[in-house]
């Protein structure tokens, strides 16, 4: 470089870094002077840290840039920066603060300061009170502990930032700690942080007073969502304006290219907005199989529940998390039961989410008087002939669901009660009180009148009423009494040999009867060797199941003869199938209910904008031939029609206002002025 050239680094920092990377040892003069220069204006700048230097932006920028070519001279520089943003982050600039920690951000990426001592500060900044520097470390603190461990657990870093966690999440800055909550949730999502560590810190944020990060903690166990509080007003002004009136407005004016990208780009980002909001809810439940003492936090979050004076939405998130812990754990929390009664009106506000949760903490370990008393409640309340229909649809899903989890409360006069409503006027009440007699069929059919019960089936024969408490143990897989034995086995696959290679021996022969085996045959020689003395078939049962190694052809014979069990009657009848096999749909149930299964009410539901959509679309397949076209020629030119969508408004506005349409008041008045002119002209 020329000594002219030389002479201007000193003024032009960035194409001195741009030398200086390339040949460090031929510029270390020049760096040098901006090296002290930097230390002269840092003494400047710390007497008064609250006012901006730019200068001193420049040169932290500057020396973070070309830290690696310097090492042994810049060996103190990360330090400082640090203690700069350890001591004085509240006092400074928001401009000089955001430098300093683009600067360290460098630094750490560049390996020159540890990643637990950057992390750990970049937590406490989050009580500054500067919106944009939160975003910027939220979002550099997921990407930095991500980028971590990407390829090996990092477990010690881990441990230290989850133990200091845990401190930020009682720390007395309600802002620092919603930030360092939503760092642990991010991480959970990301699989980055899925242990139970990470998940009973967050539990600890479900005690607290504030009520952001009481609801982010619940909404993460819940599965749901959090909603971004902390949008700003433009992009809320940005999302109010719907596609339909950004393309209204580019109607009118000049039609320009800048005008065009301007809207495109607007279009874009509000499809990026919907598209976001959109987006299928993660629900992952193994965070609560995560907690160390479920009983205890359950107990202790019921307490809070008790004394809580949050808003009604924030009280029913809390009873949900109850709710799903006692159901999950199968905990014992008998005060729960009466608190949740006292909202069971038809009139209550969201009760079918109310009857759900009622519903989710029901298991068969808990005493059946508790619960008998809850369906007592929902009998009273809603299962009467003065309420609605749907009401009454509601409350007997919600006991059929209730009963599916805890059988024994099911007394034998209100489920006969119930089973009245089976021939009820309404179709919505028919089919929930139907679908409680189902349930019952093969969970205790002795509770049903005898008419109710339907044919009896072998499963139902099999079936044995278990006491609270007892549960029902094999020492053998049940269906096995349907496989053959083993001298039948061989004698079978000897036969299927033969008759394989009689069948390519006679492939070649035309005009022969061929037999057709069908699939009751296969059947009935099954049945025939299933023992009829239910002893005998536990017995056989017990054998097999000791003695021999089951292939995937015997679970699947296994699993088709248990089917058929609760297909066929005892008096091998053929009309019952269709019920039965609603039967087993109906017993299935899952650790968590959906809100579907309480309001089902068996009602064809109206079409909403989408469906209604589809069935359009649908109908117009296969009539393109029929539709419009436009020219038959397509060199041809457009229509003056078409030519005229394509003007300025200004051009054709005077048209416009010509067909607008008249209201009634200005056609009263034209015609009173046409009379009155007319009326003047006769004189």
């Amino acid at each position: 470089m020329s000594d002219r050239n030389r002479n201007k680094l000193p003024n032009n920092l960035p194409q001195l870094q741009n030398v200086i990377k390339r040949d460090p040892e031929s510029y270390k003069d020049e760096f040098l002077q901006q090296y002290r220069h930097y230390q002269s204006n840092l003494q400047v700048f710390q007497l008064k840290p609250s006012q901006y230097s730019k200068t001193l932006e420049d040169l932290v920028t500057f020396l973070s840039q070309i830290s690696a070519c310097y090492p042994e001279e810049l060996h103190d520089f990360p330090q400082q920066i640090y203690d700069i943003l350890l001591k004085t982050a509240s006092a400074l600039d928001r401009t000089m603060r955001m430098v300093f920690c683009k600067s360290l951000i460098l630094l750490r990426n560049k390996g020159q300061i540890p990643a637990a001592r950057v992390l750990e500060l970049f937590f406490r900044l989050f009580r500054c009170h500067d919106k944009l520097l939160r975003k910027t470390l939220y979002t550099y603190v997921v990407n930095d502990i991500k980028n971590v461990n990407s390829k090996h657990k990092d477990a010690k870093l881990n441990r230290t930032l989850q133990t200091f966690m845990y401190t930020m999440l009682r720390d007395n800055d309600a802002v620092a700690a919603k930030m360092s909550l939503d760092v642990m949730i991010e991480l959970y999502r990301r699989n980055i942080w899925n242990d139970a560590k990470t998940v009973n810190v967050i539990t600890t944020a479900c005690f607290s007073k504030v009520a952001k990060i009481l609801v982010a903690a619940m909404n993460f166990f819940l599965g749901n969502d959090t909603p971004d509080e902390d949008e700003s007003e433009d992009e809320k002004e940005e999302d109010s304006k719907t596609a339909k009136e950004l393309t209204t407005a580019h109607r009118v004016g000049k039609k320009t290219r800048k005008r065009q990208r301007k809207l495109d780009r607007a279009l874009q980002s509000l499809k990026k907005h919907k598209k976001k909001r959109k987006n299928a809810e993660v629900f992952n439940f193994s965070a609560l199989h995560l907690v160390h003492d479920p009983q205890d936090f359950s107990e202790k979050l019921f307490k809070q529940l008790e004394k809580s004076t949050e808003r009604f939405e924030v009280k029913l998130m809390m009873i949900n998390l109850i709710s799903r812990l006692i159901g999950v754990h199968q905990l014992f929390l008998f005060n729960f039961y009466p608190y949740v009664q006292r909202f069971l009106q038809p009139h209550q506000r969201e009760v079918t989410h109310l009857l759900l949760y009622a519903a989710q903490a029901s298991h068969e370990l808990v005493p059946p008087e508790i619960i008998s008393s809850v369906l007592m409640t929902i009998a009273n309340n809603f299962i009467t002939e003065r309420n609605s229909s749907e009401v009454m649809a509601v409350g007997l899903n919600a006991a059929r669901e209730i009963s599916s989890r805890c059988p024994l409360a099911m007394s034998e006069e209100l489920l006969r009660d119930f089973a009245l409503y089976k021939s009820h006027k309404d179709k919505a009440v028919m089919m929930s009180s139907r679908a409680l007699i189902q349930l019952f069929r093969k969970v205790n059919p002795d509770l049903l009148h005898k008419k109710d019960r339907g044919k009896p089936t072998e499963a139902m024969v099999e079936h044995e009423n278990l006491a609270y408490g007892e549960m029902d143990t094999k020492d053998f897989i049940p269906g096995t009494e349907a496989l053959p034995e083993e001298e039948e086995k061989e004698e079978k696959e000897e036969k299927d040999d033969w008759e394989s290679c009689s069948e390519q021996s006679d492939n070649d022969s035309d005009g022969e009867w061929v037999d057709i085996h069908h699939s009751s045959d296969e059947d009935e020689k099954a049945s025939e060797n299933v023992p009829v003395d239910p002893q005998e078939r536990k017995k056989k049962a017990q054998q097999i199941s000791s003695t021999r190694i089951l292939s995937q052809d015997d679970f699947r014979a296994i699993q088709k003869h248990q089917v058929a069990k609760t297909l066929e009657t005892v008096t091998k009848g053929s009309r019952s199938k269709r019920k039965h096999v609603e039967i087993a749909d109906e017993a299935e149930s899952g650790e968590l209910l959906n809100l579907s299964q309480i309001e089902n009410i068996y009602k064809k539901r109206a079409h909403d904008r989408e469906s209604r959509l589809e069935t359009v679309m649908a109908g117009r397949e296969g009539r393109e031939k029929f539709k419009h076209r436009e020219h038959m020629n397509p060199n041809s030119s457009t229509t003056n029609k078409q030519k005229a969508k394509k003007k300025a408004f200004q051009m054709v506005k005077h048209k416009v206002l010509k067909k607008a349409k008249r209201s009634f008041r200005d056609k009263q008045i034209a015609l009173r002025d046409s009379l009155l002119k007319r009326q003047k002209s006769r004189r």
